[in-house]
């Protein structure tokens, strides 16, 4: 059992199949609960789907790993894993006869929603992720889990049949998402569609925002949904992105974000309150009109042309902004100031002379 790892990338490709996909009847989702993205990936594909999972839900992640390290994709191998496969069907109930997988740390009590992302081997479960199912049913019992399968082109029933056998006493969320070669370059899109089947809510049906802060003042924007802003999030969840942006073109504000990030370029004409990722790794905030070929972000809330141009110092000095996706906790710091230069109050509007109250000057917050 020792080189049973040899056929994982090549049960990816198996011949089309008319399986329909085994219905069930959707559950409530505890949206107040935890959710765990337990996962298994070979090849990667199953990896880019959960990457483009939590980028639209909430959730921490596990990645199985099997016990047999190094071994290497040989496409032939198709015996070997008839073999494995057919040793889990002849003994379902034997431990023995699932291949091992790395231990497992993450304590399931913690957990109430699952989901589960899994390729597809001759149409059935992969094996590593039925081990963890298997060692697991008894503490995902009473849990909501939800499934998501990876395959080339076979049809997924098998797979639903596994995953009813190995946790008989679970909840299905609903119907499994099935993701194949043909569409797997839309996975966003299909799993932004699926998960309110699921009663899942997705960052945005929770109100999720990006938010900008300019010199002390924070406005939101809402997201488009695709890969680019999918990897934005993923990298902000990490910690806040603060870049320098100047005027450029007398219709945006624009500076290096630091990062990379994937660009799906159209061409876009601009409007007012755009934002929009150019080249990759570098973040505009339109306050006029433009037209190009670009990746488009999103766009601020509920902000005229004329506040948009005060925000941003329009044709002015470089502004710090900072961009998150957690609101920013009210004021830092307050404290005097003989500094004479332009001064904002927190509306983002010009403080006119003899203006009293906490101000933003040269980026402080003051008192007047």
């Amino acid at each position: 059992m020792r080189q049973i790892m040899m056929l994982l990338a090549a049960m990816l490709f198996t011949c089309c199949s008319s399986d329909s996909v085994v219905k069930a009847e959707p559950a409530s989702v505890q949206n107040a609960a935890k959710t765990l993205v337990v996962y298994y990936s070979y090849t990667g594909n199953c990896r880019e789907i959960v990457n483009s999972l939590t980028a639209q839900i909430e959730a921490d992640v596990l990645e199985i790993q099997p016990a047999e390290k190094g071994l290497k994709y040989e496409a032939n191998n198709y015996a070997l894993g008839t073999q494995l496969l057919n040793a889990i069907k002849a003994n379902p109930n034997d431990a023995s006869s699932y291949p091992a997988i790395d231990p497992v740390t993450v304590n399931l009590d913690d957990y109430q929603n699952v989901i589960i992302v899994t390729p597809l081997w001759w149409n059935q479960m992969a094996a590593i992720m039925q081990t963890y199912l298997f060692q697991n049913s008894a503490k995902l019992a009473g849990k909501t889990v939800a499934m998501i399968v990876s395959s080339h082109s076979s049809g997924i029933s098998g797979v639903v049949a596994d995953a009813q056998r190995l946790l008989p006493n679970v909840t299905w969320a609903g119907d499994a998402l099935w993701i194949d070669a043909s569409n797997h370059s839309n996975r966003s899109s299909l799993i932004q569609n699926w998960l309110p089947t699921q009663n899942f809510k997705t960052t945005s049906d929770m109100t999720q925002k990006l938010y900008l802060t300019i010199g002390g003042v924070t406005k939101t924007a809402t997201l488009v949904s695709n890969s680019s802003t999918e990897a934005l999030v993923a990298q902000l969840q990490q910690g806040n992105i603060t870049y320098e942006a100047h005027d450029y073109g007398n219709f945006e504000k624009v500076g290096a974000l630091g990062y990379t990030f994937p660009e799906n370029n159209e061409q876009i004409n601009t409007v007012p309150g755009d934002l929009i990722l150019y080249q990759g790794s570098n973040l505009c905030i339109y306050y006029d009109t433009n037209s190009w070929n670009f990746t488009r972000i999103g766009k601020l809330d509920n902000m005229t042309q004329a506040d948009i141009k005060t925000w941003v110092n329009a044709g002015g000095d470089n502004v710090s902004v900072t961009l998150s996706i957690s609101e920013p906790t009210g004021i830092s710091q307050v404290k005097a100031d003989d500094v004479k230069s332009k001064a904002y109050t927190l509306q983002g509007t010009l403080a006119q002379a003899g203006h009293k109250g906490i101000v933003i000057q040269n980026g402080k917050k003051i008192i007047r």
